[in-house]
């Protein structure tokens, strides 16, 4: 269907989500550039190449209890009844017992820890009361990582503690990939950036996206307003195919002055167009020199739930790796939720403690795709599958905390 015949007779058919995000997904490619970083700087990042372990952890043998390092043999039939009896030493030797504290290093000529409950000491000497194996209560070298060993693959997404890993193998820097790029271009004649006058809008669509971009890892360029005009929006969208990623915001669904589906197709081609998701069914999707287009809707709340749906995941596949689960958490639904079949529903929710622990989730009264405050001042929201109609008062459901996440 033509974008005329669409602006004629309106979305009669929607993609489904997850077909949307598949050809999406299809249109992408891993930027593939690289970049340097210190493993304190490299939070969050993605790895660009492999990482194995410089050296041994730990790199000698320690003592894995308090308490005394010894030869295991001489400990050979100690019991309560009848204890052996070591010399206390300040190196190991036979019949000789080395005091230890968890994580020394084990004297020379000792194998074993006899720990300090099982000990009493009388003088120079102690009495040990159990016998111990050779290597008991001993952490040996590399216990807990072996030199050469492979710690993380290309496209792993580093963590708190895979720094303080990466730091106790001896690696100080990492090769990790660029932050993808991303051209944010609000569009609407009718926008203004402050002191709205009648019929005019506050930008807020761009300014949103753009922190969002930052938030998932990505460097957004967020530029002026473009106006409703087919050279203005060209020369925009032609301006950023130097980034990774383009987004638009407004302007997608199929009135007289969505022009930018039309100007996106002539310079490569929209891939989609009506998606079946609620709220933001007019969102399209392009691809234009190998670069990834997504025009999201101009109502607040629907620009949001597209850039989640969409363009979150479209920056870890630039980026090289899988997009990370969004947080859940379980509640009870204190309403109805309804949807439509056919349609994924994202209904906003807030979110209470109550008696005993129990967590419910109150539907926001205002519900509409161009109410900000009804996702600004949300917990999370409550994702209606296709095959539903929606969940009644009392279900048990999970909530997305879509702002949480990275």
């Amino acid at each position: 269907m033509t974008d005329s015949e669409l602006r004629r007779s309106g979305f009669k058919e929607k993609t489904r989500v997850d077909a949307a995000r598949e050809r999406l997904r299809e249109s992408c490619s891993a930027h593939g550039r690289s970049t340097t970083l210190r493993i304190s700087e490299a939070d969050g990042r993605v790895l660009a190449e492999a990482v194995t372990a410089h050296r041994d952890v730990p790199h000698y043998a320690r003592a894995a209890m308090d308490g005394y390092a010894v030869r295991a043999e001489d400990t050979f039939g100690a019991s309560d009844r009848s204890p052996e009896v070591l010399s206390r030493a300040e190196t190991g030797r036979p019949g000789g017992a080395v005091r230890v504290h968890t994580g020394s290093e084990l004297p020379e000529g000792c194998d074993s820890v006899v720990m300090i409950e099982q000990v009493e000491e009388l003088g120079t000497e102690i009495e040990v009361f159990d016998a111990v194996a050779e290597g008991e209560n001993v952490g040996p070298v590399g216990e807990d990582v072996e030199s050469g060993q492979a710690l993380y693959e290309p496209g792993h997404r580093i963590r708190p503690s895979d720094q303080g890993l990466l730091k106790s193998v001896g690696i100080r820097e990492v090769e990790v990939g660029e932050h993808p790029t991303v051209g944010v271009i609000p569009t609407g004649e009718e926008l203004v950036q402050d002191d709205p006058a009648p019929g005019e809008i506050i930008e807020t669509n761009g300014l949103t996206v753009s922190g969002l971009v930052r938030r998932w890892g990505g460097v957004p360029t967020y530029r002026d307003v473009v106006t409703d005009d087919r050279d203005a929006l060209r020369a925009a969208v032609q301006r950023d195919l130097t980034k990774d990623v383009v987004v638009t915001t407004g302007g997608s669904s199929v009135g007289e002055r969505d022009l930018i589906p039309e100007v996106v197709d002539e310079l490569g081609e929209v891939l989609v167009h009506g998606v079946a998701l609620k709220p933001g069914h007019p969102v399209a999707i392009g691809v234009v020199e190998e670069t990834p287009v997504l025009m999201l809707p101009g109502y607040p709340v629907a620009c949001i739930v597209n850039a989640v749906q969409f363009l979150r995941p479209v920056l870890s596949w630039v980026s090289g790796t899988e997009p990370p689960a969004i947080p859940t958490v379980e509640a009870t639904l204190s309403r109805k939720v309804r949807s439509e079949p056919g349609t994924r529903t994202f209904a906003r929710v807030s979110l209470a403690e109550g008696e005993e622990g129990v967590r419910t989730a109150t539907p926001t009264r205002a519900s509409g795709a161009g109410v900000l405050s009804s996702v600004a001042l949300a917990d999370g929201w409550v994702v209606v599958p296709e095959g539903r109609e929606g969940y009644d008062e009392g279900e048990e459901i999970a909530v997305e905390l879509w702002e949480w996440s990275a």
